[in-house]
């Protein structure tokens, strides 16, 4: 199968996610974040791209990108080639680290930038990692309310920061409120446009998403898998209802399956 056209955005700015190979780890221990988090200041020196924001997980990183003047499958692949390179070296091993090249959606406005850096620092809370994204060591959140972060020079939060509020100290507060909401779609100063933004608009579109999804997740197009698994099952159900103004209705139909399945499923 051909691979697809990567979306441009309009504004360059990207949410994007690779993963290990297999879902297999991509950090063994402390060490490998380091050098993953130094890879990521060294190969921006020359400020070409922006990043506005990360997080490490286990088996997975996310990123929210602005391309500036390079490019991103470029960006990437430095990225992915250099930790690539000392992952092997480290672990004596051969082969692909990653799993395909990366992940991307794009960026449009301004208050899904925020919603998508607040989703991607509360990956942790939801993995049952941590309370709260201040305690995750791994991602960008302390570099956005704390200046003497280790890793503080590596985001641009200058630019995010300043979508919020035009004092840094009213938007640090702003930014750490947004965050204590949790991932509900809610967005600063921004809530008539709720439905606007979402990811998924028709059913037509839902068809699309749950076919990339199973192909991502399974290996297969075929719905009857998420009648024998109800993991994924879930999973999939969860996705459309925060990613979609689609009915419960809707969402059942989408997946042909009892729409009590979908009603009872919180997210």
């Amino acid at each position: 199968m051909p691979r697809q056209m990567r979306i441009q955005s309009k504004t360059k700015t990207y949410h994007v996610m690779i993963r290990g190979n297999g879902k297999r780890n991509l950090f063994f221990d402390d060490a490998d974040r380091y050098k993953f988090l130094n890879i990521l200041q060294e190969k921006n020196k020359d400020k070409k791209y922006a990043l506005y924001g990360y997080c490490l997980m286990e088996n997975h990183v996310h990123f929210i990108i602005f391309e500036g003047s390079d490019d991103l499958s470029r960006i990437m692949k430095r990225i992915n080639t250099s930790y690539a390179y000392y992952f092997n070296k480290k672990y004596q091993r051969v082969g692909h680290v990653f799993q395909d090249r990366f992940r991307s959606e794009a960026i449009e406005k301004e208050n899904y930038l925020l919603a998508a850096l607040r989703y991607i620092h509360n990956n942790p809370v939801k993995a049952g990692i941590v309370s709260h994204p201040s305690q995750y060591q791994w991602s960008s959140y302390a570099a956005y309310v704390d200046g003497n972060s280790p890793y503080f020079s590596i985001v641009d939060r200058d630019t995010v920061l300043g979508i919020i509020a035009s004092d840094r100290n009213d938007a640090i507060k702003e930014f750490i409120e947004f965050h204590n909401y949790g991932d509900h779609d809610e967005f600063i100063e921004y809530p008539e446009e709720e439905k606007q933004l979402k990811e998924i608009s028709n059913e037509n579109e839902a068809l699309n998403y749950v076919s990339s999804f199973l192909q991502e997740k399974a290996n297969t197009t075929d719905l009857l898998i998420i009648k024998r698994d109800s993991v994924l099952r879930n999973e999939l159900i969860r996705h459309l209802k925060e990613r979609s103004s689609l009915s419960i209705r809707q969402i059942a139909n989408v997946l042909s399956i009892n729409r009590g399945m979908v009603e009872r499923l919180k997210i």
